[in-house]
């Protein structure tokens, strides 16, 4: 079942009320997705020479202050991390492979939840109401926002199988539907160097994403190919360093709409999840058409 959201705002002096304005969103897919909840937020952007690391660990009480002094010292690098919950960011100057190698072998526990210049992924078990306060996104701002409420079917309720999923440098998946060859394409994806956290078919679908754009495809390439590859039922939402890109399946039994107005754009799974923003009720409402990339920001 599951519920999706998403929200990009083109006007900047919106910025400042992104967290406040997604939150009615998101907690209004609750009855579709009440097992898990998360956010990928796109905000405060790191230097070009950095990269920012969302982090989680399932110990609450985990100590996360020994990370950057440790990895500075064995990368000769610079870092600083900020905890949040139970989950964590850091920004490093260190090469981003470097840094993945050194946390499998000296943070066990440990999982990179994304990664990039300006995305911060945050997902957790419960409600969506709990995860939102949890990790304080009401305050929050940037540019734009995606997230889910999940309804467990294919694996277990676990904060590493909530959603998003990372889907590459900036990039992160949220999707309501079900592949019904997920099992095949993890299997070829391994053998082309992808790893998994999870059992879910949504984390297969971003490393299918994450594959193509590693070849050389663009983001609108890579959710062309998908049509083709990925089969099942599925509406797609993905978040970009500027923007985000919505793919229904050639059948779009999923729902999904969008509206837009000179101030933003907005994606959901139903429309409720949208008629709380400002200028909602003069916004141009569509349904998305099937195979049909719609992207804004720039992205694909």
């Amino acid at each position: 079942m599951c519920g999706i959201a998403g929200l990009y705002l083109k006007n900047p002096a919106l910025h400042a009320k992104l967290g406040a304005l997604f939150a009615p969103m998101l907690i209004e897919m609750t009855q579709r997705g009440p097992d898990s909840a998360g956010v990928a937020i796109y905000r405060n952007p790191v230097k070009p020479t950095e990269i920012k690391f969302s982090l989680a660990h399932d110990d609450p009480e985990y100590n996360w202050k020994h990370i950057d002094a440790s990895l500075e010292d064995s990368l000769d690098c610079d870092a600083r991390i900020s905890q949040i919950a139970n989950h964590c960011l850091l920004v490093t100057t260190a090469r981003e492979d470097d840094v993945v190698k050194w946390l499998k072998a000296n943070a066990p526990g440990v999982r990179i939840v994304g990664s990039g210049h300006m995305v911060e992924i945050f997902k957790e078990t419960g409600l969506p109401a709990d995860v939102y306060r949890t990790f304080g996104l009401a305050d929050a701002s940037g540019s734009h926002i995606i997230g889910h409420t999940r309804m467990a079917t294919e694996s277990a309720v676990t904060t590493a199988g909530s959603h998003p999923f990372a889907t590459g440098s900036d990039l992160c998946l949220v999707h309501n539907g079900s592949l019904s060859n997920h099992n095949r394409l993890r299997e070829n994806l391994r053998r082309a160097g992808m790893e998994f956290q999870t059992e879910n078919d949504s984390e297969v679908a971003a490393a299918y994403m994450t594959w193509k754009l590693r070849s050389g495809a663009t983001l609108r390439e890579a959710l062309q190919d998908g049509l083709k590859d990925l089969d099942g039922f599925y509406t797609f939402l993905v978040g970009t360093a500027d923007g985000f890109a919505v793919l229904r399946d050639p059948i779009a039994c999923k729902h999904a709409v969008i509206a837009e107005t000179d101030d933003w754009v907005a994606m959901a799974t139903e429309y409720r999840a949208i008629a709380r923003l400002p200028g909602a009720d003069s916004a141009r409402i569509w349904e998305p058409e099937p195979a049909t990339i719609y992207s804004w920001g720039g992205n694909a």
